[in-house]
Parts: C-alpha cells; sequence; structure tokens
C-alpha cells in the first residue's frame, strides 16, 4: 500500500507562510493528479488545491492568491506554498492522489497522506 508522506507543517503567526511538501513513493507520479485539502477541527474536511499531471490547477476561492499548489515529477513530489497565512488557515492538511483530476477535485483519491498540523497564531 502506497502511503503519501506529508511534511512542512508548523506554528506560524498571521502573515507568515509556509511551504508543505508530499512525498509520493511507489507511483508513477507524472500518472496522477494531485491534491491538498484540510480540517480544521469541528468543521467539514476542505478542497484546498488541486494540480494535474500536466500542470493544471485548482485553488479554492478561500486560498486564491495567497497559495500555490507545483510538483516535481522528477523528485515524485508535490509543493503547497502558503502565503498571507491566516488564523482561519488552522488545520491539518493532507495530500492526495488519484489518477483522474475529476476525482480529486471531487475530493476523492487512491492515496492519501497521514496529515501535517498547520497553526497560525493572530
Amino acid at each position: 500500500q502506497v502511503q503519501l508522506v506529508e511534511s512542512g507543517g508548523g506554528s506560524v503567526q498571521a502573515g507568515g507562510s509556509l511551504r508543505l511538501s508530499c512525498a509520493v513513493p511507489g507511483l508513477t507520479f507524472g500518472s496522477y493528479a494531485m491534491a491538498w485539502c484540510r480540517q480544521a477541527p469541528g468543521k467539514e474536511r476542505e478542497l484546498v488545491a488541486t494540480i494535474s499531471g500536466g500542470g493544471s490547477t485548482y485553488f479554492a476561492d478561500s486560498v486564491k492568491g495567497r497559495f500555490t499548489i507545483s510538483r516535481d515529477n522528477a523528485k515524485n513530489i508535490l509543493y503547497l506554498q502558503m502565503h498571507s497565512l491566516k488564523p482561519e488557515d488552522t488545520a491539518v492538511y493532507y495530500c492526495y492522489a488519484d489518477r483522474f483530476f475529476s476525482r480529486v477535485r471531487d475530493g476523492h483519491g487512491d492515496y492519501w497522506g497521514q496529515g501535517t498540523q498547520v497553526t497560525v497564531s493572530s
């Protein structure tokens, strides 16, 4: 079973930046659509951003203009660069993968990471 591995979470003050990484071992990385979602305590899981194998991206309105999603197909790594962080960005962030872009857009994936905590203080 393939396990994605997130890293880069932590605590930061409002207005700060973080970069999350997601290592994707054991998959033909370029063939998979990838995504980041997040879940805050007591709230539903929220799609943050997606990227196709070819590099097409989608961002939730709540992060548009502040977050960037990218991928390094040579290293099998997915990134989420987060700028101008707000307290409402506090959540556990998960990366996930699926062969079909439509599925990751709908929040579904065959492979998931364990999550990394991002905490933004005001």
